[in-house]
């Protein structure tokens, strides 16, 4: 695994310094935040670029345009994010961030994309000062992480059949085959494994900002094209729904 820089080693680097110029200028946040909600983002006929960008300003003005046609407020928020993550000022701009999930989390639950959603968790666990608050966002990463990965192995291997082979579904409620290590293949259609992790999670779902983001993705992976929503096709005892 390659090694994270040390703090002396990321303060020499000269490309830690060259991806922050001209910060200052980016950095701030509107006493105000309601009009940020009501104000659109203008139209625009250009592509939002998905490579690495090394100018911040470019990389900046390639956000606004992600966000065309948009309320303002989650542009600030992607801009708060991308200053964090390249370094500049990082305890003004998270305490920013944090003010803009403790004042409008609701509104940015309801708009922001799921790949937004957990760029704030990725942010809450790595700066908040509440171990508690960055365990709740580093669970909700590593939920939607664990999701992005197999989703992408099952794209790349070809299994991207939404229907259940019949022959697989009968062997499974016969036999509680192994998964690995001692892990069985979740049963499909009773399994209880499910709704006892959500009640697990649900008190962590009422812990301020950080929660209220963990039950949204949490919502969101129940709903879209994932392992979460094709088992819950197959579910059919009540007892032990876990949505």
């Amino acid at each position: 695994m390659a090694r994270k820089k040390t703090k002396l080693e990321a303060f020499f680097s000269f490309s830690r310094h060259r991806k922050r110029w001209g910060a200052g200028k980016h950095s701030g946040l509107a006493n105000d935040l309601e009009p940020l909600k009501h104000t659109l983002i203008e139209q625009s006929d250009q592509v939002a670029r998905t490579h690495h960008i090394a100018s911040l300003d470019e990389h900046l003005a390639n956000l606004r345009v992600e966000f065309a046609g948009q309320p303002e407020l989650l542009y600030e928020h992607g801009k708060l994010i991308i200053l964090i993550r390249r370094g500049f000022e990082i305890a003004q701009n998270y305490a920013r961030f944090r003010r803009l999930w403790d004042e409008e989390s609701a509104f940015l639950c309801e708009k922001l994309n799921l790949r937004w959603l957990v760029s704030a968790a990725d942010t809450i666990a790595d700066h908040d000062s509440d171990m508690g608050q960055r365990a709740i966002g580093m669970v909700t990463s590593t939920l939607a992480n664990t999701v992005k990965i197999y989703e992408t192995d099952r794209f790349l291997f070809g299994t991207s059949s939404k229907d259940p082979l019949p022959a697989r579904m009968e062997d499974l409620e016969q036999n509680r085959r192994n998964l690995f290590d001692g892990m069985r293949l979740f049963l499909v259609g009773s399994d209880d494994t499910l709704r006892n992790m959500r009640w697990r999670l649900e008190p962590f779902f009422s812990q301020g900002a950080a929660g209220e983001l963990a039950r949204t993705v949490y919502d969101r992976m129940q709903v879209h094209d994932t392992a979460f929503s094709r088992l819950r096709n197959l579910h059919h005892r009540d007892r032990t729904r876990w949505w």
